[in-house]
Protein backbone atom coordinates (compact mmCIF):
# COMPACT_ATOMS: atom_id res chain seq x y z
CA UNK A 1 0.00 0.00 0.00
CA UNK A 2 2.86 2.19 0.98
CA UNK A 3 4.58 1.67 -2.40
CA UNK A 4 1.74 2.18 -4.45
CA UNK A 5 0.89 5.87 -2.75
CA UNK A 6 4.60 6.51 -3.38
CA UNK A 7 4.60 5.93 -7.16
CA UNK A 8 1.12 7.54 -7.25
CA UNK A 9 2.28 10.70 -5.60
CA UNK A 10 5.30 10.97 -7.54
CA UNK A 11 3.62 10.71 -10.80
CA UNK A 12 0.86 13.12 -10.37
CA UNK A 13 2.62 16.06 -7.73
CA UNK A 14 3.12 18.95 -10.34
CA UNK A 15 6.40 20.55 -11.22
CA UNK A 16 7.94 22.33 -9.14
CA UNK A 17 9.14 24.81 -10.97
CA UNK A 18 6.27 26.96 -11.85
CA UNK A 19 6.26 30.46 -13.74
CA UNK A 20 6.35 33.68 -11.65
CA UNK A 21 2.50 34.57 -11.13
CA UNK A 22 1.36 37.92 -12.44
CA UNK A 23 1.62 40.30 -9.36
CA UNK A 24 -2.47 40.98 -8.30
CA UNK A 25 -4.24 43.57 -5.85
CA UNK A 26 -5.70 41.31 -2.78
CA UNK A 27 -9.36 41.19 -2.48
CA UNK A 28 -11.47 41.66 0.31
CA UNK A 29 -12.35 38.12 2.54
CA UNK A 30 -15.94 38.46 1.82
CA UNK A 31 -17.07 34.73 2.72
CA UNK A 32 -16.70 33.08 6.44
CA UNK A 33 -16.13 29.25 6.42
CA UNK A 34 -19.87 27.79 5.95
CA UNK A 35 -21.16 26.43 9.22
CA UNK A 36 -20.64 23.02 8.30
CA UNK A 37 -16.79 23.30 8.35
CA UNK A 38 -17.03 24.58 12.20
CA UNK A 39 -13.49 22.35 13.36
CA UNK A 40 -11.25 20.53 10.56
CA UNK A 41 -10.12 17.18 10.91
CA UNK A 42 -7.12 17.17 12.41
CA UNK A 43 -4.16 14.27 13.67
CA UNK A 44 -2.45 16.72 16.45
CA UNK A 45 -3.10 19.57 18.29
CA UNK A 46 0.44 20.67 18.47
CA UNK A 47 3.37 20.57 15.86
CA UNK A 48 5.84 18.63 17.68
CA UNK A 49 5.23 15.22 16.66
CA UNK A 50 5.18 16.28 13.00
CA UNK A 51 8.46 18.29 13.56
CA UNK A 52 9.98 15.13 15.21
CA UNK A 53 9.35 13.04 12.37
CA UNK A 54 13.02 12.66 10.53
CA UNK A 55 11.86 13.89 6.90
CA UNK A 56 9.62 17.20 8.55
CA UNK A 57 12.69 19.64 7.54
CA UNK A 58 13.64 18.29 4.47
CA UNK A 59 9.64 17.61 3.11
CA UNK A 60 9.04 21.80 4.72
CA UNK A 61 11.68 22.87 2.47
CA UNK A 62 10.47 21.00 -0.74
CA UNK A 63 11.15 17.88 -0.83
CA UNK A 64 8.54 15.38 -2.56
CA UNK A 65 10.39 12.12 -1.50
CA UNK A 66 10.39 13.55 2.24
CA UNK A 67 6.96 15.00 2.50
CA UNK A 68 5.96 11.39 0.92
CA UNK A 69 7.54 9.64 3.54
CA UNK A 70 6.49 11.60 6.02
CA UNK A 71 2.45 11.41 4.89
CA UNK A 72 2.74 7.51 4.71
CA UNK A 73 4.44 7.40 8.35
CA UNK A 74 1.80 9.95 10.00
CA UNK A 75 -1.56 9.97 8.15
CA UNK A 76 -3.03 6.65 7.79
CA UNK A 77 -4.80 7.51 11.55
CA UNK A 78 -6.34 10.34 9.84
CA UNK A 79 -7.06 8.51 6.80
CA UNK A 80 -8.83 5.92 9.07
CA UNK A 81 -11.11 8.33 10.73
CA UNK A 82 -13.02 9.74 7.74
CA UNK A 83 -13.35 6.43 6.34
CA UNK A 84 -14.84 5.02 9.47
CA UNK A 85 -16.94 8.58 9.36
CA UNK A 86 -17.95 7.86 5.72
CA UNK A 87 -16.35 10.94 4.04
CA UNK A 88 -18.20 11.98 1.60
CA UNK A 89 -16.83 10.83 -1.97
CA UNK A 90 -16.54 13.17 -5.48
CA UNK A 91 -14.39 15.82 -3.80
CA UNK A 92 -11.80 17.89 -4.86
CA UNK A 93 -8.95 18.06 -2.47
CA UNK A 94 -6.90 21.44 -2.67
CA UNK A 95 -4.10 22.15 -0.70
CA UNK A 96 -1.94 25.80 -0.84
CA UNK A 97 1.39 25.69 -2.32
CA UNK A 98 2.59 27.90 0.41
CA UNK A 99 5.82 29.56 0.27
CA UNK A 100 7.96 29.50 3.41
CA UNK A 101 11.15 30.57 4.30
CA UNK A 102 13.14 27.80 3.68
CA UNK A 103 11.89 26.96 -0.02
CA UNK A 104 8.15 25.23 -1.00
CA UNK A 105 6.52 23.10 1.66
CA UNK A 106 5.64 19.98 -0.02
CA UNK A 107 3.58 18.74 2.69
CA UNK A 108 0.13 20.60 2.27
CA UNK A 109 0.46 18.78 -1.71
CA UNK A 110 1.52 15.57 -0.79
CA UNK A 111 -1.02 15.18 1.84
CA UNK A 112 -3.76 16.23 -1.11
CA UNK A 113 -2.41 13.25 -3.23
CA UNK A 114 -2.76 10.76 -0.17
CA UNK A 115 -6.37 11.72 0.51
CA UNK A 116 -7.61 11.48 -3.25
CA UNK A 117 -6.12 8.17 -3.35
CA UNK A 118 -7.42 7.29 -0.16
CA UNK A 119 -10.76 8.80 -0.04
CA UNK A 120 -11.73 9.23 -3.97
CA UNK A 121 -12.28 12.06 -5.57
CA UNK A 122 -9.88 13.89 -7.30
CA UNK A 123 -6.88 16.45 -6.71
CA UNK A 124 -7.05 19.99 -7.50
CA UNK A 125 -3.59 20.90 -9.29
CA UNK A 126 -4.98 24.40 -11.33
CA UNK A 127 -5.40 26.73 -7.93
CA UNK A 128 -2.05 27.93 -6.40
CA UNK A 129 -0.94 30.79 -3.85
CA UNK A 130 -0.01 33.53 -5.39
CA UNK A 131 1.69 35.28 -2.69
CA UNK A 132 3.82 34.57 0.06
CA UNK A 133 2.97 34.87 3.69
CA UNK A 134 5.69 33.01 5.53
CA UNK A 135 3.63 32.66 8.58
CA UNK A 136 6.18 30.35 10.22
CA UNK A 137 7.12 32.05 13.39
CA UNK A 138 4.90 34.68 12.94
CA UNK A 139 2.34 36.36 15.63
CA UNK A 140 -1.18 36.79 15.30
CA UNK A 141 -0.98 39.99 14.11
CA UNK A 142 1.54 39.34 11.60
CA UNK A 143 -0.29 36.96 9.98
CA UNK A 144 -3.60 39.25 9.96
CA UNK A 145 -1.23 41.71 8.24
CA UNK A 146 0.31 38.67 5.59
CA UNK A 147 -2.83 37.28 4.05
CA UNK A 148 -2.88 35.02 1.32
CA UNK A 149 -4.07 35.30 -1.73
CA UNK A 150 -5.24 32.89 -4.66
CA UNK A 151 -5.04 32.55 -8.44
CA UNK A 152 -6.61 29.49 -10.69
CA UNK A 153 -9.07 27.81 -12.46
CA UNK A 154 -12.47 26.69 -9.54
CA UNK A 155 -14.69 24.20 -10.83
CA UNK A 156 -18.35 25.84 -11.07
CA UNK A 157 -20.22 24.21 -8.24
CA UNK A 158 -17.11 21.62 -7.36
CA UNK A 159 -17.12 20.53 -3.81
CA UNK A 160 -14.09 21.76 -2.30
CA UNK A 161 -11.71 19.80 0.79
CA UNK A 162 -9.24 22.52 2.15
CA UNK A 163 -5.69 20.51 2.90
CA UNK A 164 -2.37 21.82 4.57
CA UNK A 165 -0.32 20.43 7.10
CA UNK A 166 -0.69 22.76 10.02
CA UNK A 167 -3.19 25.41 10.52
CA UNK A 168 -3.08 27.93 13.15
CA UNK A 169 -5.05 31.02 13.40
CA UNK A 170 -6.99 29.47 9.86
CA UNK A 171 -6.02 32.55 7.88
CA UNK A 172 -4.76 30.68 4.57
CA UNK A 173 -7.24 28.33 5.02
CA UNK A 174 -9.95 30.94 4.83
CA UNK A 175 -8.51 32.72 2.27
CA UNK A 176 -8.49 29.54 0.22
CA UNK A 177 -12.23 28.94 1.31
CA UNK A 178 -12.74 32.59 0.24
CA UNK A 179 -11.43 32.64 -3.57
CA UNK A 180 -13.51 29.31 -3.75
CA UNK A 181 -16.67 30.54 -2.77
CA UNK A 182 -16.13 34.10 -4.75
CA UNK A 183 -15.74 31.62 -7.94
CA UNK A 184 -19.17 29.54 -7.60
CA UNK A 185 -18.13 26.73 -5.35
CA UNK A 186 -18.24 25.12 -2.40
CA UNK A 187 -16.11 24.55 0.66
CA UNK A 188 -17.29 21.20 2.51
CA UNK A 189 -14.49 20.41 5.30
CA UNK A 190 -10.91 20.75 5.92
CA UNK A 191 -8.29 18.39 6.80
CA UNK A 192 -4.97 19.04 8.24
CA UNK A 193 -2.14 17.26 10.19
CA UNK A 194 -2.07 19.64 13.25
CA UNK A 195 -4.49 22.15 14.59
CA UNK A 196 -2.47 24.42 16.57
CA UNK A 197 -5.51 26.99 16.82
CA UNK A 198 -6.16 28.05 20.08
CA UNK A 199 -10.09 27.25 20.02
CA UNK A 200 -9.33 24.31 17.58
CA UNK A 201 -12.21 25.81 15.51
CA UNK A 202 -12.76 27.81 12.17
CA UNK A 203 -15.99 29.59 12.46
CA UNK A 204 -15.72 32.07 15.06
CA UNK A 205 -18.54 32.11 17.11
CA UNK A 206 -21.52 34.10 16.34
CA UNK A 207 -21.71 36.35 19.99
CA UNK A 208 -17.80 37.21 19.43
CA UNK A 209 -18.85 38.75 15.42
CA UNK A 210 -21.41 40.49 17.10
CA UNK A 211 -19.65 41.81 19.71
CA UNK A 212 -16.70 43.03 16.86
CA UNK A 213 -19.14 44.30 15.07
CA UNK A 214 -20.81 46.85 17.69
CA UNK A 215 -17.29 47.86 19.09
CA UNK A 216 -15.58 48.49 15.61
CA UNK A 217 -18.06 49.03 12.73
CA UNK A 218 -16.65 48.36 9.62
CA UNK A 219 -13.13 49.33 10.87
CA UNK A 220 -11.81 45.41 10.73
CA UNK A 221 -12.46 45.34 6.79
CA UNK A 222 -10.96 49.03 6.55
CA UNK A 223 -7.44 47.82 8.29
CA UNK A 224 -7.32 44.23 7.18
CA UNK A 225 -9.45 43.93 3.89
CA UNK A 226 -11.57 41.48 5.64
CA UNK A 227 -15.43 41.67 6.02
CA UNK A 228 -16.22 41.26 10.47
CA UNK A 229 -18.52 38.05 10.00
CA UNK A 230 -15.56 36.67 7.50
CA UNK A 231 -13.03 36.06 10.75
CA UNK A 232 -11.72 33.10 11.82
CA UNK A 233 -12.54 31.53 15.37
CA UNK A 234 -8.70 32.38 16.05
CA UNK A 235 -8.36 35.87 14.32
CA UNK A 236 -11.64 37.13 16.01
CA UNK A 237 -10.52 35.87 19.27
CA UNK A 238 -7.61 37.68 18.79
CA UNK A 239 -8.86 40.86 18.13
CA UNK A 240 -11.76 41.01 20.46
CA UNK A 241 -8.82 41.52 23.16
CA UNK A 242 -8.39 45.30 21.66
CA UNK A 243 -10.65 47.72 23.25
CA UNK A 244 -10.46 50.30 20.11
CA UNK A 245 -9.62 49.89 16.51
CA UNK A 246 -6.31 52.60 17.10
CA UNK A 247 -5.22 50.21 19.12
CA UNK A 248 -5.16 47.30 16.47
CA UNK A 249 -4.17 49.98 13.93
CA UNK A 250 -0.97 50.54 15.94
CA UNK A 251 -0.21 47.23 17.02
CA UNK A 252 -0.56 46.37 13.34
CA UNK A 253 1.99 48.93 12.47
CA UNK A 254 4.51 47.62 14.66
CA UNK A 255 3.96 43.81 13.86
CA UNK A 256 4.88 45.15 9.73
CA UNK A 257 7.78 46.41 11.57
CA UNK A 258 8.53 43.16 13.71
CA UNK A 259 7.96 41.47 10.27
CA UNK A 260 10.66 43.23 8.30
CA UNK A 261 13.05 42.69 10.85
CA UNK A 262 12.45 38.90 11.54
CA UNK A 263 12.60 37.95 7.58
CA UNK A 264 15.38 40.48 7.24
CA UNK A 265 17.39 38.61 9.99
CA UNK A 266 16.52 35.56 7.11
CA UNK A 267 17.77 37.50 4.12
CA UNK A 268 14.09 37.94 3.12
CA UNK A 269 13.37 41.60 1.70
CA UNK A 270 9.69 42.14 1.42
CA UNK A 271 8.45 44.39 -1.75
CA UNK A 272 4.94 44.37 -3.44
CA UNK A 273 5.24 41.61 -6.60
CA UNK A 274 5.74 39.50 -3.53
CA UNK A 275 2.45 39.83 -2.55
CA UNK A 276 2.94 41.86 0.63
CA UNK A 277 0.77 44.79 -0.02
CA UNK A 278 -1.65 46.23 1.64
CA UNK A 279 -5.56 45.45 1.03
CA UNK A 280 -7.75 47.72 -0.75
CA UNK A 281 -8.35 50.83 1.45
CA UNK A 282 -6.32 49.66 4.49
CA UNK A 283 -6.47 52.23 6.85
CA UNK A 284 -9.06 54.31 5.50
CA UNK A 285 -11.26 56.26 7.32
Amino acid sequence: MRKSIHLFVLKRLPGRHRRKLPFEVRQDREYPFPGTVDSPYFLYRSDAELKAHPSYKAAKAGSAEAAIQLIADLAPPLVARLLDEAFPPSCIFVAPHAKEAAGENAIPQVLAMYLHHALDGSVDETIVQATKVFHTGADPMERLNMRASFSGYVVPDGRYVLVDDVTTMGGTLAELANYIQCHGAGVIAAIVLVCAGRSGRLVAPGRVIRELERRYGDEIRKIFGIATHALTADEAGYLIGFRTSDEIRNRRAKAEQETHLRLGAKGIQLDEPEGQVKPKGADRR
